[in-house]
């Protein structure tokens, strides 16, 4: 009853608060795709997962008679990761500060991925990322990272209610509000959910705007419902999650250079006009996730895992002739089959939605085989796969007036605009056939493993990875087929129809980790050979290289670390691209971090230091809402600036806070900088974040 109790109060609260911070100070949750980590031993070749800034934080319930009873250890999760791969783990929550003031989605993911220069704004990796699906897909991806990720939700098992409440002010009105929620229902059902919301505002362009909505940039909700359920004899085991993002964004186009009144144009200015106003780009997910596993015998497991996805995408510019005045060029049209530019179908507006339905099931058998102190797991499965995308497009519109009343001084009628759309579709079932073995060491450190998964028709995976203690090692070789956006797209200014092959990938790296006393360092390489690689040109039409190229990246974590005082720092140098003319990545990119734990009256225990990071100057891609694709440029070089953050994060019992200056550098050598061509990196600002955990 007192959870029930508590869970209606925190609800109240949260609801109020959320109405009245999505108006004065936007907000949203944790969940996305990226984690805050050390900079040491970030792997080359695999991704990191999402929770909020320094994961899920430390609390202690206490019962009446004030002896510890719930916390940490008794709210325990686990992913399905390990289900699938017959571990059983379960993780304590998190107790540590590190990463708790890295609330910026680029931040958590060690910059690792980068966007517009603003919360909610369309991302991409820094570095060429390797498929992880060979089937075709939407290429639809910049918002992705803002919704909870299917393969980091976390399935817990509690002894207690536990809640947990974050809330995140950032610089310049970037905020986040953030409730989980999750109890057991039974001793072997266990139920949650996890609510975000944020809001960002924008930091040019801002024009006429007078009231709080006008000024408002990216605004996102998220939902996360999920489930778990295990049979007392542990034979059956079911996961089950919702997850549902809502995201929208007025697309900007970049700001103007500003020109002062003796006709100098002044390059940078936060001041300065956006090229495009009327417009706004709309994302929506909802997705449904079914595992479940069934062990008749030792050694022998059924299981099934079902994916349904339903995802629609949004553009408009209901201002296109002023946009297009304003902003020569922005929309170039794309090239016809008679090497002709295409016209605009209509001139006064953009329509562009595009459905996205899939269905997608896999089911297998699997287990483990013990011999002495090694261990067997095996794998295998058949997966169909049918999905359905609807495209539809404006190719004109008229404005229908209708009178309604009219007196002798008076008269009043109706405005109406009615558009005529076009439509294409696109519709498949696909077929793989996949397997999985792994091998465990005696030692229980070490393991070899290799996968395989074959596309009937087109299409193949093969992987192996060799990990133990100090020393990782994998090679991936893939053809995948290009995304559908890159096969064809019809729009108000794009038209393409391609018949691209499939695009090969063979990528091969490791790592290895040297410690002596307090110096740990971990060097590392990726080697990658790219065919048929397809890209975005500067007018913003697909193309694929025909030819190969490759790219050799190396790295290097390295660490100090004392009870009290860490510095850390993870470089990464790429000094072999052949392919520098279709993907652009920056040479040199570092992060770097000193920090000093101590505690104040002998309860608030205090972290603070220093966070910068630095990419070199490069022609990083330039985004177009149209298509929601990034792709090439040669005008802008961005970037080749520090960063620089001062953080203190701090603690006091189960409560967690931190205080931060973003941008802390800001104006120590020019007025800023770009992060990507038109969009300048947000100005410095106080941050201020509390994560507030309950146990009981």
């Amino acid at each position: 009853m007192r959870g029930c109790l508590r869970l209606f109060v925190c609800l109240l609260i949260w609801g109020i608060a959320g109405s009245a911070w999505a108006q004065q100070f936007p907000g949203s949750g944790s969940g996305g795709t990226l984690q805050p980590g050390s900079f040491p031993g970030m792997s080359p070749g695999t991704s990191t997962g999402g929770g909020r800034p320094g994961g899920s934080g430390a609390g202690v319930g206490l019962d009446d008679s004030t002896k510890v009873i719930y916390g940490p250890k008794t709210t325990r999760f686990f992913l399905e990761s390990d289900i699938f791969n017959n571990r059983k783990k379960l993780y304590i929550t998190d107790t540590a500060l590190v990463g708790t003031h890295q609330f910026e989605y680029t931040r958590r993911n060690q910059n690792l991925y980068t966007d517009l220069g603003n919360l909610g704004t369309p991302m991409r990796p820094v570095f060429y990322q390797t498929p992880t699906q060979i089937g075709q897909q939407q290429g639809y991806y910049v918002f992705t990272p803002y919704a909870f990720n299917t393969e980091t939700v976390r399935y817990y098992d509690t002894k207690s209610p536990f809640t947990d409440m974050y809330l995140a002010l950032g610089a310049r009105n970037q905020n986040i509000l953030n409730f989980d929620f999750t109890q057991n229902i039974s001793q072997r059902f266990n139920a949650g959910f996890n609510v975000q919301r944020f809001t960002s505002e924008k930091q040019f362009g801002l024009g006429s705007a007078r009231t709080q909505t006008e000024r408002l940039l990216a605004q996102n909700w998220g939902v996360l419902l999920h489930a778990n359920y295990r049979t007392e004899d542990d034979r059956y085991t079911l996961l089950v999650h919702f997850n549902h993002m809502n995201h929208s964004l007025p697309e900007q186009g970049g700001s103007v250079p500003t020109t002062r009144p003796d006709g100098t144009v002044l390059a940078f200015d936060y001041e300065g006009q956006a090229k495009l106003v009327g417009t706004l780009g709309w994302e929506r997910h909802s997705d449904v996730h079914i595992y479940q596993q069934y062990v008749p015998a030792q050694g022998f497991q059924f299981f099934h895992r079902l994916d349904y996805q339903y995802h629609v995408n949004n553009y408009r510019d209901d201002q296109l002739r002023s946009n297009l005045d304003f902003a020569k060029g922005f929309y170039p049209v794309s090239m016809t089959s008679t090497n002709r530019p295409q016209q605009f179908l209509d001139s006064a507006r953009i329509q562009q939605d595009v459905f996205w339905k899939a269905l997608d099931n896999t089911f297998g058998i699997k287990g483990i085989y013990a011999r002495g102190k090694s261990a067997f797991n095996y794998r295998l499965y058949y997966r169909p796969r049918l999905f359905s995308q609807t495209s539809q497009y404006n190719q004109a519109s008229r404005i229908d007036t209708l009178r309604t009343r009219t007196t002798s001084t008076v008269s009043t009628s109706s405005v109406t605009t009615v558009t005529q759309l076009g439509e294409y579709d696109n519709t498949k079932l696909e077929n793989y056939i996949g397997g999985w073995l792994g091998y465990y060491f005696p030692d229980s450190l070490s393991r070899l493993t290799a996968e395989a998964e074959y596309l009937l028709g087109g299409g193949y995976r093969l992987q192996g990875l060799l990990e133990s203690k100090n020393f990782t090692a994998g090679f991936t070789s893939l053809q995948a087929a290009p995304t559908l956006i890159s096969q064809r797209f019809i729009s108000n200014n794009y038209s393409w129809t391609n018949n691209f092959g499939l695009r090969r990938t063979q990528h091969a790296y490791g790592q290895f980790s040297v410690r002596y006393k307090n110096v740990t360092a971990t060097p590392g390489a990726d080697f990658w050979l790219l065919g048929n690689y397809v890209y975005f040109d500067e007018k913003g039409v697909p193309q694929q290289n025909k030819g190969e190229f490759s790219m050799f990246r190396t790295g290097l974590g390295l660490s100090y670390k004392t009870p009290r005082f860490l510095a850390s720092t993870q470089v990464y140098y790429t000094p072999l691209n052949s392919g520098d003319g279709i993907l652009r990545v920056p040479k040199l990119f570092v992060n770097a971090r000193v920090q000093y734990d101590f505690i104040y009256a002998k309860v608030l225990h205090i972290q603070t230091g220093l966070d910068v990071h630095y990419k070199s100057s490069y022609y990083a891609d330039a985004y177009m809402p149209v298509t929601q694709q990034y792709h090439l440029q040669n005008v802008q070089a961005v970037e080749g600036a520090l960063l620089a953050d001062v953080f203190a994060n701090m603690r006091v019992n189960r409560v967690r806070f931190f205080l931060k200056l973003s941008h802390a550098n800001q104006g120590l050598f020019g007025p800023g900088y770009y992060v990507s061509p038109g969009f300048p990196q947000i100005q410095h600002g106080l941050c201020f974040g509390v994560d507030w955990l309950l146990f009981d």
